[in-house]
């Protein structure tokens, strides 16, 4: 987001809270201002103290459910003018009409201080001699058969001024604005005079005075009340109807009292500013409507120091626009900080304050703003000229857009896309390329710029035919073309493209061919590298996968997986190896279970580190050592020993292995077992699963001088005994205890019943994709009275090790 735009919509939003908290002081004031003046009232009429006042007017608002506002408007609405009020006498009680009616009856003390305090409400949140006439149309048509309300304010020089009006079109406004300071007014009577003027009979009146209005007839009944304003009236309060009776005396007391109503809001109002301009703006957003370009006509609010704190906009062009995208009448209303926050402090501020108070126009230097154009940030380039109007200013801009500076876009553009514009005239001969051409062509603008016919020349020659092909047709068709060519350059061989369009005559001769000429020389060079980069891939794939097959081989050669499940030992020996699903190695997972020479059993299932042939390599030498150590005698510790110096010793002396190995005595049922690094052994005995507590033991090939314990598991008919790989329980982002915690509830689930519960143990741990291979070696013990029947399978060896298409042994 662009930095400027992003402090601006900032600034926007403190001042539209600064403005929200404004009229929520104003509001406050304005409403306490009401309630000192009820207590004021009651203080001096029943003589209670400030806090019993303050009481009276909460009780009476409960009494009558009304707010506290509400009760002070009515409290004030209720008193007769001050000459007429009995001294000590308590205003009547205020009620609301019994049948919701707000029109005035012809004695009605209550409803017309009903009426007051509706308009009193209305009142608080006027913020303009105009809204104020508004809202006074509002309630004094309903009551009063009022068509129109006209404010004027008395001028120093005796003059009127219209400041607000409601109910006349901006014309006749306009027309009757200033009133000179002459005798046969009536509005400047009834303000000299201080009291109203009611104008009954329009013919005697057009005598009397200067009637508003052509015809005069159309108002036939009229009356001007002074607005009182401590002493000396200064605003006449206008009000017009299209019928002719008289006044009702109910009607002109209301009227009064609506006067008065209003003295205090107007004192509110900054009444020498806000006429400047106010009083013509309909008329100003009329002409400014018609006009073309940018302008807006503002006027200054100012604080109570006389400082201009900030513009309101008064009236706008359609073409004017605000940071927010307001446009024309949107923006009426709306102040200058708001609409336009980065202007705060600029020049144009300042010159701004200067031509308010010296009256010159103010002529800005040209600065850079930034616009939004289609959601789009552009900046562009303003001058700025302000101009004082009546009490305000009417600002107009102007964006500048040289030619010199498309020039530059264009020329931007042809740079970074690396391509040049040409054209051609075939009738003329002229020819006409941008700098960028000469350059992508590998040509100085010295040397003249090339024919049409001759660009062929710059290509290499197996790329000549076609692009003399594609001109041709170009000249003699006005076939349009895009055509890649290559040039020879000091910088060496360049990949170009041509792409050429024609303008024709009536005729569909061809008279002028213009395009451009591009260097995708990058974008060629990465194709290039691309595709030697998809070549060395499946050449590397070729190599892998023949590795792995050649793996495969090996594995199935040197330790093929058993058929089916063997007899060592007088136990039952179950042998299941799965590949990884993931990956192109074969991996170094092994096991073996063989018959010794003295009746015993070996068991070893082992994890080599790595994939590939190291890996089978790996596996293979540890195969045969520990069946060599083991066969001549040596016990698990020590072939654990040999092991971890073969490795150590070993071509590569990084590689790792773990291991579990053990030796079973078919006479004392005694599994004699040793570990390095490997995952402990699972039991399951009589229903209940554990697994074994491992003896010391670190991986193979991690130290130079480990220590390596041995275990004895006395093995109890029934019982099952499962050896496996850390692939069988290893999943991605869970911990290993609950990998083990896992296979510890299947074998629970699985670990009963026929000999076919391997293969239900592997599915629930298997269901997701395998990582890494799998290796399982399942020794059961057979129960009480089925031992007689082990021996006459016959002794059976089960030692290999898994490959790629290897599945469970059967």
């Amino acid at each position: 987001m662009d930095p400027v735009g992003a402090d601006a919509a900032a600034l926007a939003k403190v001042v539209a809270r600064q403005r929200a908290e404004m009229e929520r002081l104003r509001d406050l004031a304005a409403t306490s201002a009401v309630l000192e003046r009820a207590k004021g009232v009651l203080m001096a009429v029943t003589g209670r103290t400030p806090e019993a006042a303050h009481a009276e007017l909460m009780q009476r608002a409960v009494d009558g459910n009304r707010t506290l506002l509400e009760q002070c408007w009515l409290t004030l609405g209720a008193l007769p003018p001050p000459e007429e009020q009995p001294s000590g006498t308590p205003p009547a009680p205020v009620e609301a009409p019994a049948d919701g009616s707000w029109r005035l009856p012809p004695t009605g003390t209550v409803e017309l201080a009903k009426i007051l305090g509706r308009i009193g409400r209305d009142l608080v949140r006027v913020g303009t001699p105009h809204e104020l006439a508004r809202c006074l149309l509002d309630h004094l048509g309903p009551q009063a058969d009022a068509d129109a309300v006209l404010l004027y304010a008395q001028m120093p020089e005796d003059g009127l001024d219209l400041i607000g009006y409601a109910g006349v079109d901006a014309t006749l406004a306009a027309q009757w604005r200033y009133l000179p300071p002459v005798t046969k007014v009536a509005a400047l009577d009834a303000l000299q005079s201080g009291e109203p003027r009611w104008l009954e009979d329009p013919a005697r009146d057009r005598d009397r005075y200067l009637l508003i209005g052509e015809p005069s007839e159309r108002w036939p009944s009229r009356a001007w009340l002074p607005v009182p304003a401590g002493g000396t009236a200064w605003v006449a309060l206008g009000v017009l109807r299209r019928h002719g009776r008289p006044f009702e005396p109910c009607e002109r007391e209301l009227l009064r009292a609506v006067a008065r109503l209003c003295a205090g809001r107007l004192r509110a109002f900054d009444a020498t500013r806000e006429h400047a301009v106010e009083g013509g703006a309909e008329t100003v957003q009329a002409v400014l409507d018609a006009l073309p370009g940018a302008a807006i006509l503002l006027t200054p609010l100012r604080a109570a120091s006389g400082e201009v704190e900030d513009y309101r906009i008064e009236a706008a062009t359609p073409e004017a626009v605000d940071a927010f995208g307001r446009t024309g009448r949107e923006m009426v209303g709306r102040q200058v900080l708001e609409s336009y926050p980065s202007v705060a402090g600029e020049p144009l501020w300042q010159g701004c304050l200067k031509a308010l108070e010296t009256g010159v126009p103010f002529q800005g230097e040209p600065f850079v703003y930034q616009d939004v154009v289609g959601e789009v940030p552009v900046t562009a380039t303003y001058s700025v000229r302000a101009a004082p109007l009546g009490g305000g200013l009417l600002v107009t801009w102007l964006r500048h857009d040289r030619a010199d500076r498309r020039e530059q876009r264009l020329a931007d553009v042809q740079r970074l896309g690396n391509l040049g514009w040409a054209s051609w005239n075939l009738i003329t001969q002229e020819i006409s390329w941008s700098a960028q051409t000469y350059a992508v062509l590998g040509r100085t603008p010295a040397q003249q710029p090339l024919d049409l016919e001759r660009l062929p020349d710059l290509a290499l020659p197996e790329d000549a035919g076609p692009l003399t092909h594609a001109i041709a047709e170009l000249i003699r068709h006005a076939r349009p073309f895009d055509v890649p060519f290559r040039v020879e350059t000091a910088l060496g061989v360049r990949h170009l493209r041509l792409v050429a369009e024609a303008l024709t005559a009536q005729d569909g001769t061809t008279v002028e061919v213009h395009g451009f000429v591009q260097d995708l020389t990058p974008q060629r060079s990465a194709e290039l590298a691309l595709v030697e980069s998809e070549r060395a891939m499946l050449l590397q794939r070729g190599i892998l996968q023949a590795e792995r097959a050649l793996a495969a081989r090996l594995q199935h050669a040197l330790l093929p997986l058993p058929s089916r499940p063997v007899r060592l030992a007088g136990l039952r020996i179950e042998v299941a190896y799965l590949p990884a699903q993931s990956g192109v190695h074969v991996g170094g997972d092994w096991f073996s279970a063989i018959a010794l020479p003295d009746d015993d059993a070996l068991f070893v299932v082992g994890d080599v580190a790595g994939h590939g042939v190291d890996a089978v390599a790996t596996m293979a030498q540890l195969r045969f050592t520990a069946k060599g150590m083991i066969t001549t005698g040596s016990s698990p510790t020590g072939t654990l020993a040999r092991l971890n110096y073969l490795l150590l010793h070993s071509r590569d002396p990084q590689t790792t292995a773990t291991l579990v190995i053990g030796r079973y005595d078919p006479g004392r049922r005694v599994l004699t077992w040793a570990q390095a690094g490997h995952l402990p052994p699972l039991l399951v005995r009589r229903g209940e699963v554990r697994y074994l507590d491992r003896p010391g033991g670190m991986l193979l090939g991690a130290s130079t001088a480990p220590a390596f314990e041995s275990a004895e598991l006395h093995l109890e008919p029934g019982d099952r005994l499962l050896l496996y790989t850390d692939g069988l329980v290893e999943r991605l982002g869970e911990s290993l205890d609950a990998g083990l915690d896992r296979l510890a509830d299947a074998v629970r689930t699985h670990g009963c019943g026929d000999y076919g519960s391997l293969d239900a143990l592997l599915t629930t741990m298997l269901a997701d994709e395998r990582r890494d291979d799998v290796c399982v070696l399942d020794i059961r013990m057979p129960e009480e009275g089925a031992e007689a029947t082990e021996g006459a399978d016959g002794a059976e060896t089960a030692d290999a090790a898994g490959t790629d298409t290897a599945g469970r042994g059967a």
